[in-house]
């Protein structure tokens, strides 16, 4: 099968005919439909978080069914599935308590990879799905059988970008109507953040970025307020915009330092942090802890949006079909994966929410991005 494989760290990934192993207990074969670029593929492959090479990275993606491997009931051949990194046991602490995102269990997926060059090298299967590739081998707990009607593009944002951001606003603090929220980057995560609070009845919602048509878009997907914090004083702003009270939630979505250092700053009485972007290995912050006890303040750690994908994901398309969540709209272009290394840097340079690799020309042509 054909795969983008990085070799080097920040160098461009190289397209190669690798091998794929059967499927075994538990798991399945999956043909790719579309898989999207998130930060984080482009973190690691830039080497931001370490890692071992050669890894072939992407895990927002969507596909069909293809092979099954013994003891696999949940799905069938031919079904739509969207394919994400959260791979889990359903019984040890952490997916007994409803965070199958904590899972504790090893799988035999995670001591072999599945993927081998044709030379017979070993290549690390990225974020236990690595779907920069025409196919993968995950296990079952890790998909969800969707419509066959929905855009792949955009059903792969499902995989991780929407269930991350929207998640830590409807999962993690569990924003109530009426609420003040700020979210810090409008990114393809953060606008799933937005969307979150927007569903979720909050009274404002204050978009904070440095780019003014990132904050436009935050606005079409249902922020009150865009602040640039290049250009305005965002603690004062926010002040302003919530009678002098202070946020009730702030959602860090970036994986900046100035972002998380600045969070606390905009903070309300018994207001709370959630942090959601990952920084780079190494990044640190500081608080003021007696500020925080004073005021009843708190830091929540949110991890893929603590997403029950079984709940989480059949709910959202539920959200998209009723026209309340948008989808599409995150979608700026469709690349083959040839033009992977294109759609990355156009990533970089700010110029997507998000760029999908798709598989097929038909996929191309629904989005009209043929060029």
């Amino acid at each position: 099968m054909k795969a983008a494989v990085c070799r080097e760290f920040g160098k461009p990934l190289v397209i190669e005919d690798v091998n794929l192993a059967k499927p075994q207990a538990s798991e399945l074969r999956v043909k790719i439909l579309a898989t999207a670029i998130c930060h984080t593929d482009i973190s690691y492959a830039d080497g931001a978080w370490g890692g071992t090479l050669p890894a072939i990275y992407g895990h927002e993606s969507v596909g069909i069914v293809e092979e099954l491997g013994a003891g696999v009931s949940s799905v069938k051949v031919g079904d739509h599935v969207v394919v994400t990194l959260i791979r889990s046991c359903g019984h040890c602490r952490g997916c007994s308590r409803g965070m199958p995102v904590t899972c504790e269990t090893s799988f035999p997926l995670d001591t072999k990879s599945p993927l081998t060059s044709k030379s017979g090298e070993s290549i690390v299967q990225a974020m236990r799905t690595g779907s920069f590739a025409e196919y993968v081998v995950v296990h079952d707990s890790q998909v969800v059988v969707i419509s066959k009607d929905i855009k792949s593009a955009s059903a792969s944002l499902l995989a991780c970008g929407v269930i991350t951001g929207f998640g830590a606003v409807t999962n993690t603090a569990k924003v109530e109507p009426g609420s003040h929220v700020v979210v810090i980057g409008a990114g393809g995560v953060g606008l799933n953040s937005v969307q979150g609070a927007r569903v979720s009845g909050a009274r404002s919602i204050v978009a904070v970025d440095l780019s003014d048509s990132k904050l436009e878009a935050a606005k079409k997907f249902g922020a009150t307020h865009g602040i640039n914090s290049g250009k305005e004083d965002v603690a004062k702003r926010v002040q302003d915009i919530t009678d002098g009270r202070g946020a009730d939630y702030v959602f860090v979505t970036v994986g900046a330092k100035q972002a998380f250092d600045s969070s606390h700053g905009l903070l309300a009485k018994s207001g709370t942090v959630v942090l959601v972007g990952m920084p780079a290995k190494g990044v640190m912050s500081e608080i003021d802890p007696g500020t925080m006890v004073a005021y009843s303040q708190n830091i929540l750690g949110s991890k893929m949006g603590a997403a029950r994908i079984q709940v989480d994901i059949p709910n959202l398309i539920s959200l998209y079909e009723q026209g309340r969540l948008k989808l599409d709209e995150l979608v700026t272009k469709t690349y083959p994966l040839e033009e992977i290394n294109e759609a990355i840097a156009a990533v970089k340079r700010g110029e997507a929410l998000r760029n999908v690799i798709v598989f097929n020309n038909s996929e191309i042509d629904r989005w009209g991005h043929e060029d």
